[in-house]
């Protein structure tokens, strides 16, 4: 039975990246077994993956760093994979990709990596991403999630033939509305007649929360019901309750920091809106399309190959709060186009996005680094043909 070691750095709850790593072993095909190898600063108060890698029977292995560079860690995961003996290294970040080629190639395992998109920039991370695009270039398989990051990989030096398109996915089966809005909104202690509007994301520069924060604001004063939530935690924190305060507007603006409970909050949107400036393939925007919220989202990366304009969603260009403030107020005052756009949604997520049609795709290219027999493979590094129907 073939083995792969998934290989992960992360500070805090992290982020999409640990939805998709939780989901992989439940969805693998059964002749494939999977482990999480987790490394993280020790006594990180928010670090939860053990428990939540339990909650769902996943196996994971715990490996705390002093510092950025803790040699102790990297015997630890060498003495991993030595136990372990898995046949493929699946990297997912900058700093396991460099330790996937090195540990790799002395012990003869091939190495891959899923780059899941570049948030921020400059500072360190500017010599962080010089170091990935070394591993990268190195790498047997890259897998990546957008065309963005297809068109990235390219550009630094990865050869075409070792790179394909997987784009994200989640389980549709948890991610399915089982309230309607009203309901959800009682349950949470929302004003079930009052239209509700909110964001689920870190709270950093690239996501445009202070953009969606005027949008609201605007919308307010010239008289439209709203109130406006936003599920996160991160370092504009401050800066963000700042401008709600500035504006007045701390009843119909809410920064509700980290929830658990997104499941229950998508649930309870009139309209869901990612207002990000960069992205790869969000998870956000599949969230809550499988939960039928009516979604807005910027015109950026993957998104246009998730959301059909019109059809399954609506499209927006990014950075512009005139165009917030007319997608929202479109769809508030338009119960019937939130009706269809949130079918449409679902559809798409049924169709093209659940997590058993994504990790099919990631069977075959772990197929392929083995040599073992795998359908035809559908996901080559260019981009398939557009469709026109509705998305996932």
């Amino acid at each position: 039975m073939p083995k792969v070691l998934h290989l992960r750095t992360v500070v805090g709850r992290g982020g999409g990246p640990e939805k998709t790593l939780l989901n992989s072993p439940r969805f693998i095909d059964p002749s494939y077994t999977l482990r999480l190898a987790y490394l993280r600063p020790e006594g990180d108060p928010l670090y939860d993956m053990p428990a939540r890698a339990a909650s769902v029977g996943v196996d994971l292995v715990d490996i705390p760093e002093r510092g950025a560079i803790d040699f102790r860690a990297v015997q630890r995961l060498k003495a991993e994979i030595a136990a372990f003996q898995p046949d493929i290294l699946h990297a997912h970040d900058y700093k396991t990709n460099v330790l996937g080629v090195i540990l790799g190639r002395r012990s003869s395992i091939p190495v891959m990596t899923t780059s899941h998109g570049y948030g921020v920039s400059g500072g360190r991370l500017g010599l962080y991403y010089r170091i990935d695009r070394w591993a990268l270039r190195r790498m047997d398989r890259v897998v990546v999630v957008s065309d963005d990051l297809q068109a990235h990989m390219e550009s630094i030096g990865v050869p075409r033939e070792r790179c394909r398109m997987i784009e994200n996915a989640i389980d549709s089966n948890a991610y399915r509305r089982r309230f309607q809005v009203a309901e959800a909104k009682r349950r949470l202690g929302f004003d079930p007649e009052r239209p509700l509007i909110g964001a689920v994301g870190r709270l950093s520069d690239e996501k445009g929360f202070d953009l969606l924060i005027e949008a609201a604001g605007h919308l307010l004063d010239r008289g439209q019901s709203l109130t406006l939530v936003i599920a996160g935690e991160g370092p504009l924190l401050a800066a963000l309750q700042a401008q709600i305060q500035k504006l007045g507007r701390q009843n119909e603006i809410r920064l509700l920091g980290y929830r658990s409970d997104t499941i229950d909050l998508y649930q309870a949107l009139d309209v869901f809106v990612l207002s990000s400036l960069r992205e790869a393939s969000p998870n956000v925007v599949l969230e809550a399309m499988s939960l039928e919220a009516p979604t807005i989202a910027t015109r950026i990366a993957g998104v246009p190959r998730i959301i059909e304009d019109g059809e399954s969603g609506l499209l927006i260009e990014p950075n512009s709060v005139p165009a917030l403030e007319e997608a929202i107020s479109r769809l508030l005052n338009d119960e019937g186009l939130r009706e269809r756009i949130a079918a449409a949604g679902r559809e798409t997520i049924e169709s093209r996005y659940s997590f058993s049609v994504r990790m099919d795709k990631m069977r075959r290219v772990y197929d392929e680094l083995l040599g073992l027999p795998s359908p035809p493979r559908e996901d080559a590094c260019h981009a398939p043909p557009a469709l026109t129907a509705v998305r996932d």
